[in-house]
């Protein structure tokens, strides 16, 4: 099996930053699609962004040119840059990974990101 904890959230004004961390342990060989859901309050889990092994990405909508995804293979890491946050990021992050030829989808824990003043 696969374990992912994530790190690096926290409480943010508007307009700040933040870096999530997601770091995989367990049987991480062939692992190919790592990425980010959020869940708010009240409201369904939802993609933020998404990387395969080769490098594609896929973010969503409302956080495209504010979010970037990134991920070092060899740490089997893969990373959330945020910037210019807004109140509407305020979630709980969920770090997800998935193996090429694998059926079954890990989730992380969760990581608390707050955008208030």
């Amino acid at each position: 099996q696969v374990q992912l904890v994530e790190s690096g959230g926290g409480l943010v004004q508007p307009g700040g930053s933040l870096r999530l961390s997601c770091a995989a342990s367990g049987i991480i060989f062939s692992l190919d699609v790592m990425g980010w859901y959020r869940q708010a309050p009240g409201k369904q889990r939802e993609l933020v962004a998404t990387m395969t092994s080769g490098g594609s990405t896929n973010y969503a909508d409302s956080v495209k040119g504010r979010f970037t995804i990134s991920r070092d293979n060899a740490k089997n890491t893969v990373y959330l840059q945020m910037n210019s946050l807004k109140p509407g990021d305020t979630a709980v992050y969920y770090c997800n990974a998935k193996h090429t030829y694998g059926f079954t989808t890990y989730w992380g824990q969760g990581t608390q990101v707050t955008v208030s003043s």
